[in-house]
């Protein structure tokens, strides 16, 4: 109120800010809005082939890496609170060169999205009518979506939270129906079982720790809850809470529509389209309605998905190339009618064409895992070197929540990254690799501070 009465005395206009009215359970539905709660249906399958059967011990492994990143994001997030990404916190406090690596790293995070998102929706339509050739399928998709992205059209929130009650609802009948289908060929005996946790026939170190890496992209998005930092009450409570909850969520909400699918369809090996498994796994449980259902539901699910990550990746490139990070006349440009960095999104169009029909789902969800999982390693580290080596944290550190469980973070997301497979490997260092080189041409070989990408742009 003194500020307003200033501003009123003065004759000068209040600034204006942003109001702390966001809940806890405000912060967890914007979370899990953000995850997706069928994030692990397209997963399943190729999950499964991985994991040797072992997709839900994946899942639950996986969570327990980004909750413990989750405390670290929380965290950082209560010392930085205006930004809520791990490439800001790196920049600050470790070096504004590993910064640009990473926030290179999460370039490629953003440039794959859209094609792993348009690559399902052609999967998902050759699901449902398989006489289209595929080349043409991945035209229409990707061409639709860049059209879109052209015209400006954004989901807004009421589109999400309409989305996110379809998917509710056709999860809850597959719920309903695998429970009746378990019941009805195993009786409830069949709802105990171990055997989607550790299946002794099957088991496989190597195996388990490849399909927990492709499980970690299920929880992509939690961190978006620090976003939102500036307008919680209690963020350093809230924040790191939110972002925790709803990492167990997903991993528990996922487990469970993972486990009554493998209930219904026990033998990995017999999947013939692991890519769109849930859509058998839902026909065998209810028949072809609900079949349909899911084919629907990843299908919108996927669009709606792929133009954010396409508008999303131009205008992060847009926001490089108006910083001079990238060329600024192709890469900066905005339409002077549309107000939209057009040349961006038709360079995403062209690349995502170009990957939907040259590189397998499998390779594409991973590069984005490798990206995210590179990312999450960094921010344990930035945690662990602010609330454990500087001399802030001096006199009042303590060692099992300001060390090991940052450690232990990043120990564990060194693991999943070492466990991809070998070609997601291999370009993701050669990414790296060439944004080192980038960077030591535009600082002059590290002698110049590096311009920052601005990923709020994005």
């Amino acid at each position: 109120m003194a500020t307003s009465t200033e501003a009123v005395q003065t004759g000068t206009p209040a600034q204006p800010h942003l109001k702390r009215v966001l809940s806890l359970w405000d912060l967890i539905y914007y979370g899990v809005i953000l995850t997706s709660p069928i994030a692990a249906v397209p997963l399943f399958g190729e999950g499964q082939v991985l994991s040797h059967g072992h997709t839900v011990a994946t899942l639950l492994l996986a969570m327990v890496a980004m909750s413990v990143t989750a405390v670290s994001f929380g965290r950082m997030a209560s010392i930085y609170p205006s930004s809520g990404s791990v490439y800001t916190y790196i920049s600050r406090e470790l070096n504004p060169h590993l910064g640009f690596v990473i926030g290179w790293a999460m370039f490629l995070e953003y440039l794959f999205q859209p094609i792993q998102n348009a690559l399902y929706a052609v999967l998902t339509i050759q699901r449902m009518t398989p006489r289209i050739p595929f080349a043409i399928l991945a035209a229409l998709a990707v061409g639709l979506i860049t059209f879109m992205t052209v015209q400006g059209i954004k989901f807004t929130a009421r589109t999400n939270e309409v989305l996110l009650g379809f998917m509710m609802l056709v999860t809850t009948v597959f719920l309903v129906e695998a429970f009746r289908y378990i019941v009805l060929h195993h009786r409830y005996a069949g709802l105990m079982s171990m055997q989607p946790i550790y299946n002794p026939s099957t088991f496989n170190l190597r195996a388990l720790a490849a399909g927990t890496s492709l499980a970690a992209l299920v929880f992509i998005g939690f961190d978006g809850v620090s976003i939102l930092a500036e307008e919680v009450k209690n963020p350093k409570r809230n924040v790191l809470l939110a972002s925790v909850l709803v990492v167990v969520f997903t991993g528990l909400f996922s487990g469970l529509q993972v486990y009554m699918a493998q209930r219904v369809w026990p033998d990995y090996t017999t999947l013939q389209n692991p890519e769109t498994a849930f859509m058998d796994v839902a026909q065998m449980a209810s028949g072809p309605y609900l079949f349909a259902a899911y084919g629907a539901m990843l299908l919108v699910s996927s669009i709606a998905c792929g133009l954010a990550g396409h508008v999303g990746a131009s205008r992060l490139l847009y926001s490089m190339g108006r910083d001079n990070v990238l060329p600024r006349k192709i890469f900066g440009y905005l339409s002077p009618k549309k107000s939209n960095p057009i040349y961006n999104v038709w360079i995403i169009g062209l690349l995502a064409y170009i990957g939907v029909i040259t590189i397998p789902w499998e390779h594409a969800a991973e590069i984005v895992t490798f990206g995210a999982l590179l990312a999450f390693m960094g921010v344990n580290l930035s945690a662990l070197k602010h609330f454990w080596f500087s001399r802030e944290a001096l006199g009042h550190r303590n060692f099992f929540v300001d060390c090991f469980v940052p450690g232990f973070g990043i120990a564990f997301c060194f693991v999943l990254l070492i466990s991809l497979q070998s070609w997601t490997k291999y370009a993701g260092l050669t990414w790296l690799v060439v944004g080192i080189l980038y960077s030591a041409y535009k600082t002059r070989g590290f002698t110049m501070r590096p311009k920052l990408i601005d990923f709020s742009e994005s």
